[in-house]
């Protein structure tokens, strides 16, 4: 049975990162346009999570976000099962805004719903819709924002008839100014993981295509009882608290990552050259040994696509290590020390060093 990748599911990378930097390039070309609004831009803020705008006083951050194909999961567990998983992608869909805007420090302050049909008949399905708005009202609860508005739309001959398209953004703001997450990374910071609850929302259209492999679809039980799609549509989690936490806790975090497209790699998302040493993982949930033997991937294609158990991650200061893991283990999540950053030249890495992996810069090229 031949392998499937990400790319051969129908998403490959290589386009989707050079047409992100072709608008950031252009992008570039219209920062003129704050100074007379009595704005400015950070500089190197243009690839990270979040865009931000500089005042006098705090930084306001701006993320817009979708949520991708997982609505199709949800769309056919309900037709399988009659079980309505649109709370937990509702959530989904909160958790990766409010996660990009936490990742430089920023707390959502408002968010916005968009939602995108083909027929007005989808959400006329009264268990549907309210289960959609219950989802969203409590992912705005777990990150502390006010749900401001949104757009719903009908795009008939667009969007599929049978399922939808959810997206959002959000308003954040970072104050004081000195809380702001900027890359301060340096040699020997030590890197902490937080964990994910599985997939969370990366890498479902390879995820589907497994599905099509599988004896009993969806339906298929893992190694732990559960049901393949069950395990796909747990709710992404939320890592605002612990972020929250640490700025209160002065803890300060050099860098953070938000572990979604791309796997692994996202560790060196920062532009500057270091090496990120991981030295100690976790056995990632039994989802992904499913879907690893059933498309065929080894540990590179995995940990290059999906974030194999951890959701978050920071580097701190060695000294900070241990006062981070508390801190987000007495706000409810599980985190470790997972390995160490390194200056070895200019070379720029990610080494996992239990599976012998390596992925280098030009593995990831999102700026």
């Amino acid at each position: 049975m031949s392998t499937i990748t990400y790319r051969s599911a129908g998403v490959d990378y290589d386009p989707l990162d050079a047409f992100k930097r072709y608008c950031q390039k252009s992008a570039g070309t219209t920062v003129g346009n704050l100074a007379r609004l009595g704005f400015g831009e950070p500089a190197g803020i243009r690839g990270e999570t979040a865009y931000l705008l500089e005042t006098d006083d705090a930084y306001l951050a701006h993320v817009e976000e979708g949520l991708g194909t997982k609505v199709l999961v949800a769309d056919a567990m309900y037709r399988l099962t009659g079980q309505s998983f649109y709370r937990n992608i509702a959530i989904d869909n909160i958790a990766t805004i409010a996660n990009d805007l936490c990742a430089c420090g920023a707390l959502p302050v408002s968010m916005a719903m968009f939602a995108a049909v083909g027929d007005t008949a989808y959400l006329a399905d009264a268990r549907r819709s309210e289960d959609l708005a219950a989802g969203f009202a409590e992912g705005c609860e777990a990150c502390g924002a006010v749900w401001g508005g949104g757009e719903t739309q009908v795009l008939k001959g667009i969007v599929s008839p049978e399922t939808m398209v959810l997206g959002g953004s959000a308003f954040g703001q970072i104050r004081p100014k000195h809380l702001r997450i900027t890359g301060d990374v340096r040699d020997g910071d030590a890197i902490v993981c937080l964990a994910s609850s599985g997939v969370q929302t990366n890498g479902l259209t390879l995820c589907r295509a497994v599905a099509e492999r599988l004896p009993e679809g969806y339906l298929t039980k893992l190694s732990d009882g559960r049901t393949y799609g069950e395990a796909l549509l747990d709710a992404s989690i939320i890592y605002v608290r612990f972020v929250a936490e640490c700025q209160s806790r002065n803890i300060p975090l050099h860098y953070a990552v938000h572990v979604t497209g791309h796997g692994w790699r996202k560790f060196m998302r920062l532009e500057a050259p270091f090496v990120y040493r991981i030295s100690r993982i976790r056995p990632p949930q039994p989802v992904f040994d499913c879907i690893a033997k059933a498309a065929g991937l080894d540990h590179r294609e995995a940990y290059g696509t999906f974030n194999m158990g951890v959701g978050f991650a920071v580097y701190v200061a060695p000294e900070h290590a241990e006062a981070a893991v508390a801190c987000a283990g007495e706000c409810g999540y599980e985190a470790w020390l997972a390995g160490r950053v390194c200056r070895e030249g200019d070379r720029k890495a990610v080494i996992i060093e239990p599976l012998g992996l390596e992925f280098g810069a030009e593995t990831l090229a999102i700026r």
